[in-house]
């Protein structure tokens, strides 16, 4: 019995969830390009700022060890 109530949720599921998919507005391919090309602009500058960064502090890491006779 416990079976069959689950088969029917699981179905109920999938037909609630199709349903759902069809009103979702799809953008279209001019808008994925754009969007991608933000996202990727994005990557790459938060990318650089932290290597700058990371550059920045391994610089004076290596600074001080040297100061100190490390």
């Amino acid at each position: 019995m416990a079976e069959e109530a689950k088969k029917k949720d699981r179905g109920l599921w999938f037909r609630e969830m199709k349903s759902e998919l069809k009103k979702v507005v799809w953008p279209n391919k001019k808008t994925v390009i754009k969007n991608t090309g933000t996202v990727l602009l994005c990557s790459a500058v938060i990318g650089a700022f932290i290597w700058a960064f990371d550059f920045v502090a391994v610089s004076a890491v290596q600074m001080i060890l040297n100061v100190f006779g490390a």
